[in-house]
């Protein structure tokens, strides 16, 4: 099984964090005019962005050998 380089996975974590700072960003926009659709999209901003934070710790923790 191949691991991911630490060049792609840092394009994915920016990727995800700031997507889902402006998914989240628009959810919040959007919830007031339709809760139903807003909030849902807050949420699936907030838990991308977090997974992006959750993503940095491991590629700090990972190692510049792949």
């Amino acid at each position: 099984m191949q691991t991911m380089s630490n060049t792609t996975l840092g394009k994915l974590i920016w990727v995800l964090i700031f997507g889902g700072l402006l998914l989240a960003v628009l959810g919040l926009v959007i919830q007031k005019t339709d809760t139903s659709v807003g909030w849902p999209m807050a949420a699936a901003g907030a838990v991308f962005a977090l997974a992006g934070a959750v993503l940095l710790v491991v590629r700090a923790r990972r190692g510049d050998s792949t």
